[in-house]
């Protein structure tokens, strides 16, 4: 069995309208829910053997402030530019790549693919990830080539999760 941990990145700004969409940095709600995130991360039952992250300065802004409180190491972090608004399909290719030793990997990138392939994978409906959501899914293989649907929904966490339902947890939960 692998895990794969799939990440949307943290709230963007759009201050700057004249700037690239790849160049957009964190909003203060990104900068302030990416480390809370993490630590949510880091109190899961499986920690990533390795984390692949888009390029995108969001992207890269967010695993910059989630990953240090998970105590993951950055040699295991790598950064791809085929993450970069990629599609479900896209995120697929990347995923069947990965070395086998990997038992659970997170994946950060961008919407519509993250939670495209959250569906995909698990037959369920989210309608929307919302910024540095996250989903936890375990995927009935060893190899990572044979990565497809059959997953089950392990976990889906998001920064306004417990405001929004006191006393709810997914954890567990397929379909949710």
């Amino acid at each position: 069995m692998k895990r794969l941990i799939l990440i949307r990145h943290a709230k963007s700004g759009w201050d700057d309208f004249s700037a690239r969409d790849f160049d957009r940095d964190l909003n203060d709600r990104g900068r302030r829910d990416a480390p809370e995130m993490g630590r949510r991360l880091a109190g899961k039952e499986s920690m990533p053997d390795a984390v692949l992250v888009s390029t995108a300065v969001r992207a890269r802004a967010t695993a910059s402030l989630m990953i240090p409180e998970t105590g993951i190491s950055s040699t295991q972090v790598m950064y791809l530019d085929e993450l970069y608004l990629a599609s479900a399909s896209d995120i697929m290719k990347v995923v069947k790549k990965v070395p086998d030793d990997v038992q659970t990997l997170a994946l950060l990138a961008h919407n519509p693919g993250i939670t495209e392939l959250t569906n995909r994978l698990a037959k369920t409906y989210i309608h929307n990830i919302p910024t540095c959501g996250m989903t936890t899914l375990q995927l009935p293989i060893e190899q990572w080539k044979s990565a497809g649907s059959g997953a089950l929904l392990l976990d889906f966490d998001y920064p306004k999760k417990e405001e929004s339902f006191p006393g709810f947890s997914s954890a567990g939960v397929a379909g949710c």
